[in-house]
Parts: structure tokens; sequence; C-alpha cells
């Protein structure tokens, strides 16, 4: 896959986790049929049958429900047997960030951690941008593949939506498909 739809999946990503979809998001969604597909033959079913109010009220409910009530998507929320989320540097994510002089300001952002799924989609488009396949490759090994995809087949089962159904099978097979081209190109990165 081209560098330049990665860029694109991960900073549609980034935005899926950044918050509910409001009506251009939406509607950028609802007339990209190649990318409806891509996500499944469900959601693309789904969304060709119902109207854009409808689309849009349900996946709003779905995603609050799945991401803001029941489930934190952050790093350290699963990873951490107490549920708590670690902030500052000693967030092994901030650390990493900080390490490969990556810039965060949290302040501009609707989200309040360094390791939301959303600022670590964000990371990576960052990455790309930058060409930095070592940067990915090792980010993906050490803190996305981690969490995420256990978080999603958590997740998976309490969506309401194909689409949010169907993204969790998307995603998982995205990142790992990303991260074997990724080996394949720099070698395995050790710990």
């Amino acid at each position: 896959m081209d560098d330049k739809t990665r860029l694109y999946i991960y900073a549609f990503l980034s935005r899926v986790f950044t918050e509910e979809l409001d009506d251009k998001a939406l509607n950028d969604l609802y007339e990209n049929e190649a990318l409806l597909e891509t996500i499944g033959e469900e959601t693309l079913k789904w969304f060709k049958t119902n109207d854009l109010e409808y689309l849009k009220e349900q996946l709003n409910i779905d995603y609050n429900s799945l991401f803001g009530i029941n489930n934190h998507p952050i790093e350290s929320a699963v990873m951490d047997s107490k549920n708590e989320i670690l902030v500052g540097l000693q967030n092994p994510v901030m650390q990493f960030y900080f390490s490969h002089g990556y810039d965060l300001n949290l302040e501009n952002s609707k989200l309040y951690v360094p390791d939301h799924a959303g600022i670590e989609f964000g990371f990576m488009q960052s990455m790309i941008s930058q060409n930095d396949k070592f940067t990915q490759a090792e980010f993906l090994q050490k803190h996305l593949l981690n969490w995420i995809v256990p978080f999603l087949v958590a997740v998976k089962p309490m969506a309401d939506t194909p689409f949010y159904r169907d993204l969790c099978d998307f995603i998982i097979e995205f990142l790992m498909s990303d991260y074997s081209a990724l080996i394949d190109e720099v070698g395995v990165i050790h710990a």
C-alpha cells in the first residue's frame, strides 16, 4: 500500500476516534463508496439503505456508548490493571513522543491524554508524513498493536451499528498488514 493511502487511513482513524461524526465527516463518508466497501460490506449496505439523519443519530449513539460511556480508547487505561490513565512523562506513550521529537499540544485538543487512540493514529499519520518507517514500525510494535487489537476485539460485540462492528475488523486487519509491510521494509524491531 502506498504512503498516501496509509496517510489517509490513519487520518481517517484519528478522526473517527476523536469525536462523533459531524455532518461534514458523515457526508464525506457517505459519498465515499470505496471506503465504505473497504470498511465492510455490511457498512456499505447499511449506509446505502438509510438516510443521513438516521445514520448520524445511530452512529453518534454508538460512538458515545462504545468510546465514552462503556469503554475508553486510551492505551494506559486498557493496559493498566487498575484502569488508571497516566499523564505527563509518566505515560510511556508521551515518553515515546518526546524521544522522537513529536510535539504534542493537548491544550488545543478535545482529547486530554496522549495515549488516546485518536492521538496515536495521528502520530502514525505524522510519522508517515515524515517518511520515518522505523519509528512507525516501532510505535506499532510497542504501543498500538499491544492494546488496540484486544480493545477492538472486546468492543466489537458491543457495537450496535454495522459501521463500528466492521470498523473493528478493518482496523485490526489494516494494522497487522501495515506492520508486516513495515517490518519487511525496515527489519525486525528489537525491544
